[in-house]
């Protein structure tokens, strides 16, 4: 079975929307936002232990951005950020455009990106 859940932060173009579908070997999570959604990098975290202390958990991350966008610097941090939480792979597709974004509206916009994800673990404890 596949559980889907939807959180949501933020208001105008710097909301942001993570849609989660949760399965028993993994998750795959679309974030979306800003004024214009879309596909503009896709992540792949898969944890395993740390090459130099086993006794904390890391992730082998693969990557791939559209040509020409940032949304990879969310994607990956964020797929790491779950895959470490819920010990499981993680897929993150990320697509959040603001036209003519003023930095403090960008940073907004990464907060809530994190902000969403910490919704998801709060409300899915391992």
């Amino acid at each position: 079975m596949v559980e889907q859940v939807i959180y949501t932060a933020g208001v105008g173009k710097c909301r942001v929307e993570m849609r989660v579908s949760i399965t028993m070997d993994g998750l795959v999570a679309q974030l979306y936002g800003g004024d214009k959604p879309h596909i503009g990098a896709v992540a792949i975290s898969l944890p395993r232990p740390s090459l130099s202390d086993a006794t904390r958990v890391s992730c082998n991350t693969s990557v791939i951005p559209m040509l020409g966008h940032k949304d990879d610097e969310v994607a990956k941090p964020i797929a790491e950020q779950i895959a470490i939480y819920f010990g499981k792979p993680v897929v993150v597709i990320a697509g959040i455009h603001v036209d003519n974004a003023e930095p403090k509206e960008i940073e907004k916009i990464v907060e809530n990106c994190y902000g969403v994800v910490q919704m998801l673990t709060k409300y899915n404890p391992i």
